[in-house]
């Protein structure tokens, strides 16, 4: 029998680096996307299943027919479920449940309404749906939002402090006519929030308007990175700089002050001819699972080695994997935009996927 949801105060968002049960995947499967190279897309995507499955059991929305192909490239599945989840597109960070602690250490799903960043790609009625699906396939209660929301968005301490974007959740295309005040009450009764930072925009040839986990991630509870360009002439020096200006007020919720450790950004990925002229690589767009970080690169060694060098020293003890993200960023995203964690309960219910 599924509880009741819990809401507000009730409620914890977990932090990425804690305990996960598993990621999830949503395969790609429109060849229309990628610009008709969903077949060479798919070695890379089976090569990042297989990564994730190193550290956590890994669970794939995809349709019934799909998952004998899907199963002929991953090899040996041992660790990776399927889950018969019709979709529209592969980000399953901005579509997938997000898992939140209830109070008595059990888990939920929030369920945010997703019009696949302002209505700028049709179809999204399927991903609309599938968090409620994800939730139903685990047997857990489900909090539901009328406000639009991608997991993209958002990024927390595991302490109830989230940061955000003003481009991304005030912005009409998503929830017209919401203040911060109303989005500030929304991701506490969802997700347990104590405190909402902002910051302005996001980088450029990003889809989103300007998701969190492209720009500023929390490494631990008072310590984040953050990306930075330091050519004036790029498009993302001015957006940067004052992101960074503004991150020199984040404190806990304790009052103590948040360390902000630079993180460069690659060289631009120029894609003549293609929608997004520059493609919106960043450091910043990492999975952390369990004890391994996986971060993109770009194919270039310098800068790549630079950054997974400060992520090195900024996460003491964790193995960094850096898996090129070229690939995946023709559609707009990386590692992290196509994965969601779903972290262990603190006391997992007797009947617990």
């Amino acid at each position: 029998m599924i509880t009741q949801p819990e809401c507000g105060d009730a409620l914890r968002w977990p932090a990425e680096w804690e305990p996960q049960l598993a990621v999830w995947l949503t395969w790609p499967h429109r060849n229309e996307l990628w610009n008709g190279g969903l077949r060479q897309l798919e070695p890379h995507f089976a090569r990042l299943t297989a990564a994730i499955a190193q550290h956590a059991t890994v669970r794939i929305n995809a349709e019934y027919p799909l998952q004998n192909h899907i199963r002929s490239l991953l090899g040996n599945d041992s660790g990776i479920e399927f889950y018969d989840h019709a979709s529209d597109d592969v980000w399953c960070r901005d579509h997938g449940a997000i898992f939140v602690e209830r109070s008595d250490g059990t888990l939920q799903v929030a369920d945010w309404r997703f019009n696949a960043w302002g209505a700028k790609f049709s179809p999204w009625d399927q991903d609309d749906k599938i968090a409620g699906r994800m939730a139903s396939a685990l047997h857990l209660p489900v909090l539901s939002s009328q406000v639009v929301l991608e997991g993209g968005a958002i990024e927390g301490n595991g302490s109830g402090l989230i940061l955000t974007t003003e481009a991304v959740l005030l912005n009409p295309n998503r929830n017209p006519g919401l203040s911060k005040t109303d989005v500030e009450r929304e991701l506490h009764r969802m997700l347990g929030a104590k405190r909402i930072f902002w910051l302005g925009a996001g980088i450029e040839g990003d889809d989103t308007d300007g998701h969190i986990d492209d720009m500023v991630r929390f490494v631990r509870e008072d310590v984040v990175v953050a990306v930075t360009e330091k050519n004036p002439h790029s498009p993302n020096y001015h957006v940067l700089a004052e992101n960074h200006e503004r991150l020199q007020d984040l404190r806990t919720l304790s009052g103590s002050r948040v360390e902000v450790i630079p993180l460069p950004m690659p060289s631009p990925l120029i894609r003549s001819g293609w929608r997004l002229h520059q493609l919106p690589a960043s450091y910043a767009n990492f999975l952390i699972c369990n004890h391994a970080v996986l971060v993109p690169t770009f194919g270039q060694p310098n800068q790549d080695d630079t950054a997974l060098g400060i992520l090195r020293e900024s996460m003491p003890g964790m193995h960094i994997l850096g898996i090129d993200a070229r690939p995946f960023l023709l559609e707009g995203g990386a590692i992290h935009c196509l994965t969601q964690q779903q972290p262990y309960p603190t006391h997992p219910p007797m009947n617990a996927v």
